[in-house]
């Protein structure tokens, strides 16, 4: 099954991200098969997003995912049945001790540059969520992961905000409202999600 083409299909309107989306889920798969990670930042329902692409990319979503062979040696035969394959992701906005200290002690705007700087490493990808695409904290973490030497995805709506001008590839969804954009974010990130399950574990 092509997801992209059943994405378009019951959503014609974000035909015009169509390039935008494949060029990022080309970016997340070399990210992943060179053994990198990805991180996601948001604030609010996009932070609820960051959590829910990090649930899909896990564990399996659409696909049994088990271990291999070579992968079960040496666990339990009860873990080793009960594990799954898993894509490496962090959402940034889990981090509650270390997120509300720096707000208190340095700035609010900077913490997930903070963490950016301290989980993310060249070669990784960091995608910003913001349906505005100038929430100040996601652009202060952009920064950081360009100076990093991280490929930077976005995801947004509007006319794309400052993240569009740094992201190297940003899905800018043709709406205004910030709960429409939301509500083609999630479409967006299942077909993506679903896509890099089939290259990695189809």
């Amino acid at each position: 099954m092509n997801h992209l083409t059943t994405l378009f299909r019951n959503y014609p309107q974000l035909e015009s991200t169509e390039a935008a989306i494949t060029a990022s889920i080309d970016c997340l798969e070399t990210t992943f098969k060179s053994g990198n990670k990805l991180l996601i930042c948001g604030n609010g329902g996009s932070a609820a997003d960051a959590d829910h692409i990090a649930g899909e990319l896990l564990k399996g979503f659409a696909l049994p995912r088990p271990l291999t062979a070579g992968e079960r040696a040496g666990l339990p035969e009860d873990l080793a049945r009960n594990l799954q394959r898993a894509l490496p992701v962090i959402p940034l906005g889990g981090f509650v001790a270390l997120n509300t200290a720096f707000a208190n002690d340095c700035s609010a705007d900077h913490i997930f540059a903070q963490l950016v700087w301290g989980l993310g490493a060249q070669g990784d990808t960091l995608l910003a969520i913001s349906t505005s695409g100038n929430a100040r904290n996601v652009v202060a973490a952009v920064h950081v992961a360009r100076a990093k030497g991280m490929k930077v995805l976005a995801l947004t709506g509007r006319d794309g905000g400052q993240l569009a001008k740094l992201a190297h590839h940003a899905i800018i969804v043709p709406e205004q409202e910030t709960f429409r954009i939301q509500e083609h974010h999630l479409p967006i990130y299942h077909a993506v999600c679903l896509t890099l399950e089939a290259r990695f574990f189809g």
